[in-house]
């Protein structure tokens, strides 16, 4: 079940500079699993040391936040998005 996920521009070196890719997965955590495995060091830049998606790195399923959703087992299907927005601080 191929999903498309959005790649942010800090991230797209490690996707042979592609904005977006196609992956397999049925949640968010294996397509993530697969997307380290097409292309190894991603997993780094989105999971803390513990294993945890990094806080300040937002993730979207069709535009649904997915830690309002099921988070990390957040179900998908095919043809669905998965964006990779890294958070961004400041003010006036």
């Amino acid at each position: 079940m191929p999903i498309t996920i959005r790649i942010p521009t800090p991230l797209q070196k490690l996707t042979a500079n592609q904005s977006e890719v196609s992956i397999e997965g049925s949640d968010v955590k294996t397509a993530l699993a697969n997307l380290e495995k097409q292309f190894p060091g991603i997993h780094e830049r989105i999971y803390d040391e513990k294993g945890a998606l990094r806080r300040f790195i937002n993730f979207y399923v069709n535009d649904e936040d997915i830690r309002f959703m099921d988070q990390e087992s957040t179900s998908l299907k095919d043809g669905d998005e998965l964006s990779i927005v890294p958070a961004i601080a400041g003010g006036f």
